[in-house]
């Protein structure tokens, strides 16, 4: 982006919650089911049919606001958003409008959150990306665009909805990309929706302008959709800033619209004139009481969990890993839970971090599994890691038995005992072998007694050989360096 331009991004995310049913009915919430089977009178829209409000639903936005610090109204109520689309068959959509169930809050972003290519070259670190507000309404039906027409499937429609609008502080396609990344954490870490974009549990909708800098009047506002994960949402942002800025140059005028984000081609296309609020009618729903939300709020703060920012902080402070490692950790729920599983037992609590950051992922990565299908139980590892740790194995046959426990799931002491690899620390034992590796090799004896120290990292390889990898390394390299000075 040129110099002499500044970009304004503002996000709205809808995340579905979890609940068992819809908003304003019995009906279940399942992804998959067959179309148009999880539907009744209510979420079909049929006249007479009545709502009645879900309080898991609303319980799970208040938790969303405090863990997002935001404040909770002391009344909230449903207002009626009117238009016309076939995928709202009432002709209007339960939302809020003027009192939504949660006010402010903010989002922190943190150095893991951003893309990897510009984790080094963040421009404003530690920044809290403002919330405007978050409200609750029902999600619509989903349509699929067929050769031959077009299918709606009302099951999606009346699924609680919770909209999350952010102030106009994100600066970057990377900074949009973090914002999401950080929110969808939240959200699992909650309990509050499983947030998986594939699924639709979690949309965004962009809204992004361009100015001169120095300028204090807003860019001309244009939204963009169709936007199916974090990164799409990126490489939108790298269309879309750089064409509102030709189109500038070029002493064209931006006029406030909907654009449709094309991942195929790579390029926003025009759906639409943006609507105004004033066109969607709001009214208080009539079917629908105000909700006073003290009992809510109450439940919600029972169930705050310990938060990303706050784990990291833990981790770094109980067991010693590093900043970086703790973020990695605590960036994945289970892995987080898997960690302090393993860690609890352990002498050095930072190289169970390294196993699991290292050996384990890549071998899931490999295999394809997630860490709650994991084949080695958080206790197992730590077992194998006491073992290493406390010298009864060295590196290497750490390495190989961890290969075993992978593809079968023993136990690191059976496995050692079955391969026959306990190390050796007989001192008696490595003594025989170091006097016959320094009477084979003359020459790198000499070079270490001439102050050559790498020979005696020779020497003790030569150990291991005649050891059969089975000698303790460091009691090895302290006998040689015992009788080569001696």
């Amino acid at each position: 982006m040129p110099n002499d331009y500044i970009a304004t991004i503002g996000l709205e995310v809808h995340v579905q919650l979890k609940t068992r049913s819809k908003m304003f009915c019995a009906c279940a919430v399942e992804f998959g089911s067959e179309p148009n089977t999880n539907v009744c009178p209510v979420c079909l829209g049929l006249p007479g049919a009545l709502p009645v409000m879900n309080e898991e639903a609303l319980r799970l936005t208040a938790l969303a606001g405090l863990m997002l610090g935001g404040e909770i109204a002391p009344r909230c109520k449903f207002d009626r958003k009117n238009y016309f689309y076939p995928d709202m068959p009432k002709n209007y959509q339960i939302s809020q409008y003027d009192l939504p169930l949660c006010l402010n809050g903010a989002v922190p972003l943190h150095d893991l959150a951003y893309p990897k290519d510009v984790q080094k070259t963040i421009a404003t670190p530690d920044k809290k990306v403002r919330l405007t507000r978050i409200h609750l309404e029902e999600d619509v039906a989903k349509s699929f665009h067929l050769e031959g027409g077009t299918g709606i499937d009302f099951n999606r429609a009346g699924t609680p909805l919770m909209e999350i609008v952010s102030e106009p502080d994100i600066a970057s396609p990377e900074e949009a990309f973090a914002y999401l990344t950080v929110l969808q954490q939240v959200m699992i870490y909650g309990g509050v929706s499983d947030a998986d974009m594939e699924k639709g549990q979690l949309r965004c909708d962009v809204n992004v302008s361009v100015r001169r800098a120095g300028s204090t009047e807003w860019g001309t506002k244009i939204e963009l959709k169709n936007l199916n994960s974090i990164s799409g949402v990126r490489r939108a942002l790298i269309f879309e800033i750089p064409r509102q800025i030709d189109v500038l140059e070029a002493g064209g005028i931006l006029a406030q619209e909907t654009r449709r984000w094309d991942d195929v081609r790579g390029e926003t296309v025009l759906m639409r004139v943006k609507e105004s609020a004033h066109d969607y009618r709001y009214f208080p729903d009539p079917d629908l009481l105000p909700v006073r939300t003290a009992p809510l709020v109450a439940v919600a703060r029972e169930r705050l969990p310990e938060l990303p920012w706050d784990k990291r902080a833990r981790f770094v402070a109980d067991y010693g890993v590093s900043v970086y490692d703790a973020g990695v950790l605590a960036n994945d729920l289970g892995l987080a839970a898997y960690f302090e599983t393993a860690a609890k037992g352990a002498k050095r609590p930072k190289n169970v971090a390294n196993w699991i950051l290292n050996d384990l992922q890549s071998s899931l990565s490999a295999q394809g599994l997630a860490i709650a299908d994991c084949p080695i139980p958080p206790a197992a590892l730590d077992e194998l890691v006491n073992l290493i740790d406390s010298g009864a194995i060295n590196g290497k046959q750490g390495k190989e038995v961890f290969a075993e426990m992978f593809a079968t799931s023993k136990a690191a002491k059976a496995i050692v005992e079955e391969k026959g690899l306990a190390q050796v620390s007989d001192t008696g034992a490595i003594e025989a072998f170091c006097d016959e590796a320094i009477a084979a090799n003359p020459g790198p004896a000499a070079d270490f007694r001439a102050g050559k120290e790498a020979a005696l990292n020779f020497l003790k390889g030569q150990v291991m050989k005649l050891s059969k990898g089975k000698a303790n390394p460091a009691l090895a390299g302290e006998i040689l360096a015992r009788k080569l000075t001696g």
